[in-house]
C-alpha cells in the first residue's frame, strides 16, 4: 500500500511542477486537464501524509510501552496506542476506496431522456413525476439544467422529456438512473381502484465535447419546424425547432425549447454528438461489465432497475435489493441516499474485482 501511495505522490509532485511551466501555463487544454488530475489527487495526498503520520506515532508508542519505565507515560501511550490503531484501520479503508480507478466519465455533464414505456397514459404521467423528482434533486444538488425537447401527450403527462444537466460530477451520480423505472399504482382514470403497473425508460448519457466526437458538416441533414406542445405561441408562428440527423449512422437529435434557431442547433449538436458517442461508450461499458457478475451502472435502458409501489408507499431498487418505505420523500427528489447506496454497491464489487492502483 506504501508503495502505491508513495507512487502517486510522486506523480502528484510531476503534476505540481508542470503546472509552473509556462509552456503547459500557455497549452490551455493541457493545463486544464493537469490541473484537474492535481485536484483530485489532493485528497489522496492528503490521506497518505496522515497514514504515515499515524505509523509514525504507531511505532513510537509502541516503544514507549514496551521500554518506558514511567507506569504513567505507559499507560498515556496505551490510550493513545488504541486511538491511533483505530483510525489507522478507518483510514486504511478510506484510502482503499480512494484507490478505486474513477470512471473518467464521471466528471462529464450529462443528457437525461425520460420516455413513456407500457402502461399508456398512466406511463405518460410518470414520466412526468420523474422528470419533477429529477428536477427537484438537480436543484439540492446546485447543478443546472436545460430543457431540449418535450413531447407531451393527450393525458397531461409526457411522452418522452430530454435535459442537459451542468455542474460538477452530474454523470457519475446520475448514471445509476439509467434502467426501466416501474410504477405500481391506481391511475385516476380507474374506476374500479385496481393497481396498474407501467414502465419509464431514463437514459443517462455522459456529455460528448468536440474532442470526442469529430462530426464532418457534410454528413449532417438540418430540418427546420414548428415546435409543439409547450413554448409559448410563438413556436406555431416561427420554424425555431431543428432536427439534426447525422446520415453515416442514421443517429437523429432534434431542440424546440429555444425561441433562437442558432441555440436550438447548438443544443441538437450537443445532443447528436453525445448519442454518437454513447454507442462506443457502451461497448467500453459492456466489456466492464461482462469481467463482474453484476453491475449497477451499465446504462442498460433495458434493465428493470426499480419499482415504486405507491400503496405500499415503497421503493425497491432490483440492482442492490435496496427497500425503502419512504415513496413521498423519494419523488420529491431525496434519492441521493439511493445513489450512494448503488455507489458503494458498485465500489466494493471494484474492490473484490482488484480493480485498483497496481
Amino acid at each position: 500500500m506504501l508503495d502505491k501511495l508513495k507512487a502517486i505522490k510522486s506523480r502528484y509532485l510531476d503534476v505540481e511542477q508542470q503546472l509552473s511551466d509556462p509552456g503547459v501555463v500557455s497549452d490551455l487544454k493541457k493545463y486544464k486537464s493537469l490541473n484537474k488530475e492535481y485536484k483530485d489527487l489532493r485528497p489522496l495526498i492528503d490521506a497518505y501524509h496522515e497514514y504515515t503520520n499515524i505509523l509514525s506515532n504507531v511505532e513510537n508508542n509502541r516503544n514507549i510501552v514496551k521500554n518506558d519505565d514511567d507506569p504513567e507515560m505507559k499507560e498515556m501511550a496505551k490510550m493513545e496506542l488504541n486511538e491511533l490503531e483505530s483510525r489507522e484501520t478507518e483510514l486504511l479503508e478510506e484510502i482503499k476506496q480512494m484507490l478505486i480507478p474513477k470512471d473518467p466519465e464521471d466528471s462529464k455533464n450529462a443528457m437525461l431522456e425520460i420516455r413513456a414505456g407500457t402502461g399508456g397514459d398512466e406511463a405518460g404521467i410518470f414520466v412526468g413525476d420523474l422528470f419533477k423528482m429529477y428536477t427537484r434533486y438537480i436543484d439540492k444538488k446546485g447543478w443546472k439544467m436545460e430543457l431540449i425537447t418535450q413531447n407531451e401527450s393527450s393525458s397531461g403527462g409526457y411522452k418522452e422529456v430530454s435535459i442537459n444537466v451542468t455542474g460538477a460530477d452530474v454523470y457519475g451520480e446520475l448514471k445509476y438512473e439509467s434502467g426501466v423505472h416501474r410504477v405500481q399504482r391506481v391511475p385516476k382514470t380507474e374506476s374500479q381502484g385496481r393497481v396498474h403497473t407501467s414502465a419509464v425508460t431514463v437514459a443517462v448519457l455522459p456529455e460528448a465535447e468536440e474532442v470526442d466526437v469529430v462530426i464532418n458538416p457534410a454528413d449532417l441533414r438540418w430540418d427546420t419546424f414548428r415546435a409543439s406542445g409547450a413554448g409559448g405561441q410563438h413556436v406555431n408562428k416561427t420554424e425555431s425547432a431543428v432536427r439534426v440527423t447525422h446520415i453515416p449512422t442514421g443517429t437523429v437529435a432534434e431542440s424546440q425549447e429555444s425561441r433562437n434557431q442558432l441555440r436550438n442547433r447548438e443544443i441538437a449538436m450537443t445532443a447528436l454528438r453525445t448519442r454518437i458517442y454513447e454507442k462506443e461508450y457502451q461497448k467500453h461499458m459492456a466489456e466492464i461489465a461482462n469481467k463482474r457478475k453484476t453491475m449497477v451502472s451499465t446504462g442498460d435502458r433495458s434493465a428493470k432497475i426499480r419499482t415504486y409501489n405507491y400503496p405500499q408507499g415503497r421503493m425497491t431498487d432490483h440492482r442492490i435489493n435496496l427497500t425503502l418505505y419512504s415513496l413521498d420523500s423519494i419523488i420529491s427528489g431525496d434519492i441521493q441516499q439511493i445513489i450512494d447506496a448503488l455507489k458503494v454497491s458498485e465500489n466494493a464489487e471494484k474492490l473484490k474485482a482488484g480493480e485498483s492502483i497496481a
